[in-house]
């Protein structure tokens, strides 16, 4: 059987959660505390509302950093996590770590200031389902996605101040935007530089680390280097050369 999009998302996605392992992880101080969702969302194979609640529980009062590292998911889910967040008694900052992409970005907009790093993506596309009955049964399920194709693109309206119908066209177009991009179209509030090298690749690492295949027009990896025959046939000469050199010290 041919899997759905979404179906192929979250299989190929889903992180096998050690037994005890939260599906999110909370670091907490007296004062803040850094929540991190680096998972697909989904109420079974991922990141759920009941898990982000319960995480929020335990630091009712204090601020929230919200680390997000997301595929997407469940897009119900998804708008019981941001109302979570919303209701949550200190301020909520989050931060685009690697990829919010599709049902991750309501999680992203729900706090009260969101900060994206170099080198992460935003996606922003219309909704899918899995459906099955008859022609009347489909017709109603494809005026669904209408419905919530509309809430989504109020939100993005609401927070850009984008005219509804560029929203549509950059649902329509399944657009990823850069961390420039985002902040430019005012999906984001501010971009953290990464200072230390080690940080920027551990950013790009965590955006890659996702298989984005069921999208349209997710970014490509890039490829792997050709190799250069004038390098390989210097390596070949610098290796033959120090055997040579071994040779003679070993007679001297």
């Amino acid at each position: 059987m041919k899997l759905t999009k979404l179906q192929q998302l979250l299989r190929d996605n889903a992180k096998n959660h050690a037994e005890g392992e939260p599906a999110i992880r909370v670091e907490a101080s007296d004062t803040e505390a850094h929540v991190y969702v680096y998972d697909v969302i989904d109420s079974w194979y991922g990141a759920s509302a009941a898990a982000l609640i319960e995480a929020l529980a335990g630091v009712a009062g204090r601020d929230v950093h919200l680390h997000i590292n997301s595929p997407g998911g469940d897009v119900f889910e998804a708008r019981a996590m941001a109302a979570a967040l919303v209701a949550h008694t200190g301020k909520v900052i989050s931060h685009i770590d690697g990829l919010a992409a599709s049902a991750a970005t309501y999680l992203a907009l729900a706090a009260n200031e969101v900060r994206m790093t170099e080198g992460g993506l935003f996606m922003v596309h219309n909704s899918w389902t899995m459906a099955w009955g008859n022609k009347s049964e489909l017709r109603a399920t494809a005026d669904l996605l209408d419905k919530i194709d509309g809430t989504i693109a109020a939100d993005y309206a609401r927070r850009t101040g984008a005219t509804l119908d560029q929203v549509h066209a950059w649902m329509d177009a399944e657009t990823w935007f850069t961390s420039a991009e985002a902040l430019e179209s005012k999906f984001i509030d501010s971009i953290e530089t990464n200072t230390k090298r080690e940080a920027s690749a551990s950013a790009q690492a965590s955006a890659g680390r996702w298989n984005l295949s069921a999208y349209a027009n997710a970014p490509k990896p890039p490829e792997p280097a050709k190799p250069d025959p004038k390098l390989d046939a210097q390596v070949v000469a610098q290796l033959q050369a120090n055997r040579n050199r071994a040779r003679l010290l070993s007679t001297i």
